[in-house]
């Protein structure tokens, strides 16, 4: 009967215990590490901290402290009062409604207020990949078509209220939304039409896109407004603000087409050739293979423009259109407020950033859903 010698076998090695951090530990670990790991760095973070305490101070002081929150009626004089030690946000409550619906009529304010309702909703659900089905297509042109009967108005009730009565956010959604609605895809349409093999059909995509990006955007609100009319018919006249919509869906579809045509070159040529080798159609290839991995590739560039696009519709100043920020240059008109513009102009571009800052934050998201994924 044979018999195994038993080996003995050396124990595992052991290393250093761990160390179990707390919060304050990780914290002291984080600064040390990149705030404060040499002698210069420590002398700069010191100065910077000392400037930004400095600035915020002052901030506090102007904006909370010292600040005027309402006066009685239009009495400014409390706000004059505090020569420039102290902000005037009275301007806000007493000149919100103006700098957000323009000239609507003030009791019919409740519209233009309920299709920015219905924009931010749309927004929200189209955000949401649950609601990536057909349907979504269906609720945006339902949805369209309420925010333009409450809008124009004319019936159940509502007065017909003109486009040159409209003004403030909801006209910036309405060429922001629309501009991007309808570029997006003439951008698509674009960036395909420049990698055909069609020479006439690449040429005219090219000629589209040199044409629009090497003029600026209000030479092409310029146009629209003031040549475009002079080769329409006798009596016909198209709306000002649909000529703009226009002109900013044509300058965005030719910023897209490039973002789009750089996704385009940077999926592999095997994706291309693999879909040609299962049989699928020119369309079927890049709607189901190709145009998916190229818009995950171009996101950031994606979203950058968008953002642009989005503060750009303040250019439409220039053709008398009042959008957000028209309306409230002209709301400080008011001699009894025109010493507080600073105010005014802090109200509006809180609103801009919050709808950057979101842009901002989904692309962020769908770009950690591209990682996962």
């Amino acid at each position: 009967m044979s018999s195994v010698a038993h080996v003995p076998q050396d124990p595992l090695p052991i290393g250093p215990p761990r160390v179990q951090r707390s919060l304050s530990g990780h914290i002291l670990v984080w600064l040390r590490a990149n705030l404060f790991p040499s002698v210069p760095s420590t002398i700069v973070t010191l100065l910077l901290l000392l400037l930004l305490g400095k600035v915020f101070v002052s901030l506090w002081q102007w904006g909370i402290a010292n600040a005027v929150w309402s006066v009685p009626g239009s009495d400014t004089s409390a706000c004059r009062a505090l020569r420039g030690i102290g902000a005037c946000w009275a301007v806000v409550p007493e000149k919100y409604r103006f700098i957000l619906f323009g000239t609507y009529p003030y009791e019919e304010q409740w519209r233009p207020a309920l299709a920015v309702l219905i924009f931010i909703a749309l927004f929200v659900v189209s955000s949401r990949r649950s609601f990536w089905r057909k349907e979504l297509f269906l609720l945006w042109a339902v949805a369209l078509v309420v925010i333009g009967c409450l809008m124009w108005g004319g019936f159940f009730g509502m007065s017909f209220v003109t486009q040159d009565r409209w003004g403030g956010l909801p006209v910036t959604l309405i060429l922001a939304t629309f501009g991007l609605a309808f570029g997006f895809p003439l951008g698509i349409l674009v960036a395909l039409g420049r990698r055909s093999k069609l020479p006439a059909i690449r040429s005219l995509c090219v000629l589209y896109v040199e044409l629009i990006r090497g003029v600026p955007l209000i030479s092409l609100l310029f146009m629209a407004s003031v040549m475009f009319p002079l080769f329409m018919p006798d009596g016909v006249n198209i709306d000002k603000l649909l000529r703009a919509q226009i002109a900013f869906i044509l300058y965005a579809g030719a910023y897209l087409a490039e973002v789009v045509r750089g996704g385009l070159q940077a999926v592999p040529r095997g994706q291309y050739e693999a879909a040609d080798a299962i049989g699928l159609s020119y369309w079927q290839k890049n709607a189901l293979v190709v145009l998916p991995q190229a818009i995950r590739h171009v996101i950031p560039p994606l979203v950058n423009t968008f953002i642009a696009f989005f503060k750009d519709t303040s250019l439409v100043l220039i053709i008398g259109i009042f959008d957000l920020l028209t309306t409230a240059k002209t709301a400080i008109i008011d001699p009894a407020w025109q010493s507080f513009s600073v105010e005014v102009y802090i109200f509006v571009g809180v609103i801009y950033f919050v709808f950057c800052y979101a842009m901002s934050r989904y692309s962020r998201s769908l770009e950690a859903q591209r990682g996962h994924g």
